[in-house]
């Protein structure tokens, strides 16, 4: 009997991410020198393919140090300062920063302005800009930014317990953040929230990383065997792979074709499955499944 090997047709690039790769390689065709702020994705392999077309990753003090050049923002974004560098150095911006997270950046920084024109704001007005996302990751450090530092950054639930209940407080999220857990802190704000003041809040969350929750679910369900395809930087990955993980035991975390545990590839088992992250590209996972259909044609001989 066959064993059957798919690959989940929801998963790789989000759009951001694809709009982002396929502005650097336009660049690149020119056969100028470009360089990119951070990973353009958080994803080793597709970082090493663009560096050998000559994509030059770099971080932001060597950013600070260059003068005439031409630099990519990847799709997370970036705060006002960065902006003002390449100002200052002459450095043309190639901004291929997601639309999604640009949305939530203007907000933010219109509600932090708006702030900013009360001369004389009543104590009740004393608004508190917080933002449900992961602490450094660069598009948390990109919304921080349009605050001049001042929003308050949520991770994890119980530091919602910290923020001040006698203050107007406006909730925005990380595109990329999970719906429940947004919903849960909206839930305890307006559980404990000071009647004298109020609470708004923006559902921010980007629909197609969101919408990849329960359809990976699903997916993972209905195989006997699951590799989960994604680079160990990938924050939008491990929440994937723990997903696929409650949904199906059998699922394996791997970079690339050679990390596969070729014990795992039993005659027992009759499909397989390959998905990955926002941040994983199609072709990585089409070699891992030529990988293993090899690998099964082997074992079925």
């Amino acid at each position: 009997m066959m064993i059957k090997v798919e690959i989940d047709s929801g998963s790789g690039f989000c759009f951001g991410v694809v709009n982002a790769i396929k502005k650097a390689e336009e660049e690149l065709s020119t056969g100028e020198t470009l360089y990119c702020l951070g990973d353009i994705v958080h994803n080793g392999r597709e970082v090493n393919r663009l560096n050998t077309k000559g994509l030059i990753t770099i971080n932001h003090e060597e950013f600070s140090q260059l003068k005439n050049v031409k630099v990519l923002l990847r799709a997370h974004g970036e705060p006002p300062e960065t902006y003002e560098i390449a100002r200052k150095n002459n450095i043309e911006i190639i901004d291929a920063t997601c639309p999604v997270v640009l949305r939530l950046q203007k907000r933010i920084k219109q509600e932090h302005d708006g702030k900013q024109e009360v001369t004389t704001p009543a104590p009740n007005e004393d608004i508190q800009i917080v933002i449900y996302g992961k602490n450094g990751h660069a598009e948390v450090l990109g919304l921080v930014g349009q605050t001049a530092g001042e929003a308050i950054v949520i991770e994890h639930f119980d530091e919602v317990k910290e923020l001040n209940f006698n203050k107007s407080i406006r909730l925005y999220s990380q595109t990329t953040k999970s719906l429940d857990g947004f919903k849960r802190i909206v839930e305890y704000i307006q559980e404990h929230i000071s009647p004298e003041v109020t609470f708004e809040y923006y559902d921010t969350i980007c629909r197609q990383v969101a919408n990849r929750m329960p359809n990976i679910r699903t997916f993972a369900a209905s195989h006997d065997l699951v590799f989960f395809v994604s680079g160990k930087k990938s924050s939008n990955g491990k929440v994937l792979f723990n997903e696929c993980k409650k949904m199906n035991e059998n699922t394996y975390f791997i970079e690339s074709a050679d990390e596969i545990d070729l014990s795992v590839l039993t005659k027992d088992i009759r499909s397989i499955g390959i998905c990955g992250a926002t941040s994983t590209p199609k072709w990585l996972m089409e070699d891992i499944s030529m990988f293993i259909k090899e690998k099964v044609k082997e074992l079925e001989n």
